[in-house]
């Protein structure tokens, strides 16, 4: 294994080359997850931010973003996560025409690592519990109509949980269908219009991002239990109540990733400008 100084020297690059550029990736990482609201950021973007200050070697976007990840881990206690941008199902006999676009394929999602008592103090976001809410509700019902359903359906079991495809001044979400439209924007959810003899119709399916095993995992634990329906509508009454954080703490922090608030708006002292 070639050590780092042989590494940076089959790249042409020097130490304070290097440093500078993984510094200006973290920055750009936990900014862009802050703006977007936790949104997946595409690989060609990072990539961009290398080749645009001029360098062409080959391998040097893969090295930066590595060393990137592993600089996010040992001082923000992020695990850089990637994901691979899963194809919407078509049915048999049918033509379908995806909302996404499968050209994208690589993209990354920051996960804290931090101890829950810390996580709590300090990034948690519990103005935001309420999309944590609605994510593992949305999440839950197309996973057990198989992992897909049809838009009509959805919003016919959102409905009966008092949210409706064309409000726009809802208490807790304001508009619902935007709301819904930002769960396929963080890639929880994807979206495919399909051309049938009746017309379109367009389904929901789980993407990535509810696939990805941890979320997975802790999804199918809680549809497993008998009780699942009680916590649905349990978690429904404590949203319109404010008082979700309090009463689903696991599930509050499975949705946002904040940053602490001495890292936002300033400057980055551990990483070298």
């Amino acid at each position: 294994m070639s050590s780092p100084a042989e590494i940076l020297s089959q790249l042409d690059i020097s130490e304070h080359e290097k440093d500078k550029l993984v510094g200006e990736v973290v920055r750009y990482i936990l900014f862009k997850s802050e703006q977007n609201s936790g949104c997946p950021i595409k690989r060609e973007e990072l990539t961009q931010l290398i080749t645009g200050k001029g360098y062409r070697q080959r391998n040097l976007p893969s090295y930066i973003i590595s060393e990137a990840k592993s600089r996010l881990s040992s001082i923000f206690g992020y695990e850089l996560r990637e994901l691979q941008r899963s194809r919407p199902s078509a049915n048999t006999g049918r033509a379908s025409q995806s909302q996404q676009s499968v050209g994208d394929a690589k993209s990354y999602i920051i996960i804290s690592r931090l101890p829950s008592d810390v996580y709590a103090r300090f990034v948690e976001d519990k103005s935001m519990s309420h999309m944590s809410g609605l994510t593992f509700v949305v999440v839950g019902i197309i996973h057990l109509g198989g992992g897909r359903i049809d838009e009509e359906n959805l919003w016919h079991h959102l409905r009966r949980l008092g949210l409706h495809e064309n409000e726009e001044n809802h208490p807790v979400f304001s508009n619902t269908k935007q709301t819904l439209e930002a769960l396929v924007q963080q890639r929880y959810l994807q979206k495919e219009k399909v051309n049938g003899p009746e017309g379109n119709t367009v389904y929901y399916e789980l993407a990535e991002r509810a696939l990805d095993a941890p979320i997975n995992d802790r999804i199918k634990e809680y549809i497993a239990q008998e009780c699942f329906l009680d916590t649905v509508c349990d978690i429904i009454e404590s949203l319109l109540n404010h008082d979700y954080h309090e009463k689903h703490p696991y599930l509050a922090s499975l949705h946002h990733i904040k940053l602490c608030p001495q890292w936002v708006g300033g400057s980055f002292p551990f990483i070298p400008l």
